[in-house]
């Protein structure tokens, strides 16, 4: 008996047993599918962090603060979720920690083409011209000519134009009363300072140059100029000593091109660190979402990682009966000169075939899932984060999970398939 003959004969034999097969098959496109499934989540996800990133396109720059405070503070964290009216009562300023001596020192290491002060800053409320209410938002200072944002109308802020500029978040364009997202480009709003000393708030007028689209990287927060940064830290420093307005919470660091690969970033950090600052790329920041996500669906393959070892006892089972009903034709062929080798062959084989079909239907229905899903996903729970697919699958890796289903599938099938193999055929045809 060849290979293609004990392999005809297995798929022949598998499907003896219909119902009992099927029930097998399910327990293992359920387990395959639930892999395929978080797999495909992950790769969504990844996928569109990695595009986020592409599309900011600054990899040059890093955000250098000391130690003590890193954990507290961050440039890039500064956001919120939600559309919320301005509350005075629940308003905040933040301290500044860092001065002149923290920035000659960082400009010193080796990689660091040039450093200056990420100057926080704290905006109390937005308004506009068409609507008398005011509305939280928080605002960062663009640090460098080539952070980029994925625009949904206008443009990104020129960092150096004698103009106020602001780079709105799409969510605050209908309740500023903007028709639209174009609508908002080149319109005025004004922001609301709180001065540290007396605590009277008063307004910059910034132009809106374009409208953010929702995502990790904007973090919510509406992106000022140099002009309108300028302009909001003198309102909040006004009356406060000239050398408290020489600090800062944190210093952009930009690294030359020759320190702008994985290791080179590496040995600046390490220089930093020892110096006894904290120091992150926007690669690093956006990559806490990333961990997140792995570690969600890590855990989700583990329950899909449970239901196959159910679905390989589920081919021990099958297997089992199958040599039982089975025993009498056994007997026959290994009197017609069959050997052991390959009755436990063939036993393997449809070990392996409950596996396969098991994983092919498990991808077709996450190919359906994916067709289903994503168009509902964009329009309910993705539509603030547009280009976010929900799930994305590498056909490469469904093969391999595939070929997971099937190794499992035969190393459960070699526990009945041996038992196959050591039958005596003198006994297995006394068999009744």
């Amino acid at each position: 008996m060849n290979l293609g003959t004990m392999i005809s004969h297995a798929n022949h034999n598998m499907w003896h047993s219909k119902g009992r097969s099927l029930l097998t098959i399910l327990a293992i496109v359920i387990g395959a599918f639930s892999i395929m499934m978080t797999t495909g989540i992950n790769t969504g996800v990844n996928n569109y962090i990695d595009g986020q990133l592409a599309t900011v396109g600054s990899k040059d720059f890093l955000e250098v603060m000391p130690l003590s405070v890193a954990s507290q503070v961050s440039g890039f964290t500064t956001g919120s979720s939600e559309v919320r009216e301005f509350d005075a009562k629940n308003s905040t300023v933040r301290a500044t920690t860092m001065d002149e001596s923290d920035l000659e020192t960082i400009e010193k290491i080796r990689g660091v083409k040039s450093a200056k002060f990420y100057n926080m800053i704290t905006t109390e409320y937005i308004t506009g011209d068409k609507t008398n209410k005011k509305y939280q938002i928080s605002a960062n200072i663009v640090t460098t000519s080539t952070l980029r944002f994925d625009l949904a109308a206008g443009k990104n802020p020129n960092m150096n134009a004698d103009e106020a500029q602001i780079l709105l978040p799409d969510r605050y364009v209908k309740p500023l009363g903007f028709k639209s997202n174009q609508d908002a480009v080149g319109k005025t709003v004004r922001l609301g300072v709180s001065n540290q000393v007396t605590k009277q708030v008063s307004e910059v007028e910034a132009k809106v140059v374009g409208v953010q689209n929702a995502s990790i990287v904007g973090m919510g927060s509406a992106w000022l100029n140099n002009k309108a940064g300028n302009e909001v830290r003198d309102l909040q420093l006004a009356g406060l000593p000239d050398e408290y307005k020489r600090q800062a919470h944190a210093i952009v660091a930009q690294i030359d091109k020759d320190h702008m690969t994985d290791a080179g970033q590496k040995k600046i950090k390490d220089e930093l660190s020892k110096k006894g600052y904290s120091s992150m790329t926007l690669d690093d920041t956006v990559s806490m979402v990333r961990n997140f996500f792995s570690a969600i669906t890590t855990i989700l393959n583990i329950f899909g990682g449970i239901t196959l070892v159910a679905a390989a006892i589920g081919v021990i089972n099958t297997l089992f009966m199958a040599v039982q009903e089975r025993t009498r034709e056994i007997g026959l062929m290994k009197a017609m000169g069959l050997s052991s080798g390959k009755v436990f062959a063939m036993f393997s084989i449809e070990a392996l075939a409950l596996g396969f079909w098991g994983g092919v239907f498990a991808i077709i229905g996450a190919y359906i899932a994916r067709a289903i899903l994503n168009p509902i996903a964009s329009r309910t729970i993705l539509a603030g984060l547009p280009g976010f697919t929900l799930l994305e699958f590498n056909f490469s890796t469904l093969v391999k999970v595939m070929l997971l289903v099937m190794t499992i599938a035969f190393l459960a099938g070699t526990i009945p398939a041996h038992r196959a193999a050591k039958k005596d055929p003198i006994e297995a045809l006394r068999y009744e």
